[in-house]
């Protein structure tokens, strides 16, 4: 193994630490991004980007990297350690970050888009385009909330219900092929033992959150918060009293919401609704 540095400055920083390690050893070993692109398969592009923090790549680039450089494990640790820190989120939502995964149970509702942490790669990239990201600090931050499903499926996941308004489900992606695997993820995910989903139909009455998304994260003190957004705001809510008119709330909701069978009964029906990819 090349021999080690110290940990200084800025290489502190999980995600810069990775890009660092990254031009090290490219550099010990004499290879041009090129040469490694040959070698390896992959456009060497990819790994300038790699190189400039644009992207992470994927974990079968780190581990390819480690075989190659002789550092079994060492890259792909650091990307695993990029991909989930808290620094490469908008600094608004940093903070609930660290909250969501210290959390030993979720409880979510959604009104118009998906949870983060049930969107797929395609549907990440339309939604943040749609709010505005692009070039490379759109792929960092689909990198970013990609990475958080991660949570939901280790070794042992907490427990994750969310409360999916039908309007979530009828507001397709411009993709009718990416929206069917959306829907096709929903549907896996739905059969997950720690997983609860409901939808709620359109139109049995008004209610509390018929404008807020709002997640509860149980955390192991035993405390709840809640972090409510709208379409301009969002908001860690911590005093306890809100929280609790906020349960409340979600708790009248969680009551007009179809049940866990008949929510995956009625996304199955949506899926035979998108059309098919044409067979060649």
């Amino acid at each position: 193994m090349p021999p080690r540095r110290a940990v200084t400055g800025r290489s502190q920083e999980p995600r810069q630490r990775f890009v660092e390690e990254l031009r090290l050893l490219r550099a010990q070993k004499g290879d041009s991004l090129r040469q490694l692109g040959d070698v390896l398969g992959w456009d060497w592009s990819l790994f300038g980007k790699m190189e400039k923090g644009e992207t992470l790549g994927g974990p079968e680039v780190a581990q390819a990297l480690d075989q190659h450089y002789g550092t079994p494990g060492l890259l792909l640790t650091l990307w695993e350690l990029a991909l989930a820190d808290p620094s490469q989120f908008r600094e608004q939502y940093r903070r609930y970050m660290v909250l969501e995964s210290e959390a030993v149970s979720l409880w979510h509702y959604a009104v118009g888009v998906l949870p983060g942490l049930l969107q797929t790669e395609g549907y990440a990239y339309e939604v943040l385009a749609a709010g505005g990201s692009k070039g490379s600090e759109l792929t960092r931050q689909v990198e970013a909330r990609i990475g958080r499903r991660k949570l939901l499926t280790g070794d042992d996941p907490p427990p994750f219900r969310t409360i999916l308004s039908e309007t979530v489900l009828r507001t397709p992606m411009r993709d009718a092929q990416a929206w069917r695997e959306q829907l096709e993820h929903l549907a896996e995910v739905a059969e997950r033992p720690n997983m609860t989903l409901q939808v709620l139909p359109h139109g049995p009455c008004l209610h509390a959150l018929a404008n807020t998304d709002v997640m509860f994260l149980r955390l192991l003190d035993g405390h709840t918060v809640a972090y409510t957004e709208s379409a301009l705001h969002g908001e860690l809510v911590e005093e306890s009293g809100a929280v609790e008119r906020l349960q409340r709330a979600y708790d009248a909701v969680r009551d007009l919401a179809l049940s866990p069978d008949e929510s995956r009964k009625s996304i199955g029906r949506m899926l035979e609704e998108v059309p098919c990819e044409p067979s060649t």
